[in-house]
């Protein structure tokens, strides 16, 4: 049986899907993306958002999220970690 995603893994999928979708997606698409409920969704893009990971932007009057170089940043610093952290055999 596979492990819960931390909390901070939960935020790199967020993330993730983001980058993936070309640098913005909306709510739907990422709650798909990351496999997670509304309720939780919505605490997690607030925390990104106050955090400074993503933006939210307005195209053709919808809302998106936009990924910040910040965010991506930390995607990047996430990667690492999980290097390491696999090369040791210890799970995050």
């Amino acid at each position: 049986m596979k492990e819960r995603r931390s909390k901070v893994q939960i935020l790199v999928d967020i993330l993730r899907v983001v980058q993936r979708k070309g640098g913005r997606a909306k709510s739907t698409h990422i709650l798909y993306g990351a496999n997670l409920s509304h309720k939780r969704l919505k605490q997690h893009l607030d925390q990104l958002l106050e955090n400074e990971f993503l933006e939210m932007v307005s195209l053709s009057g919808r809302p998106y999220y936009k990924i910040t170089p910040k965010g991506v940043k930390f995607i990047v610093e996430f990667k690492k970690i999980e290097e390491i952290t696999d090369a040791f055999g210890i799970s995050i």
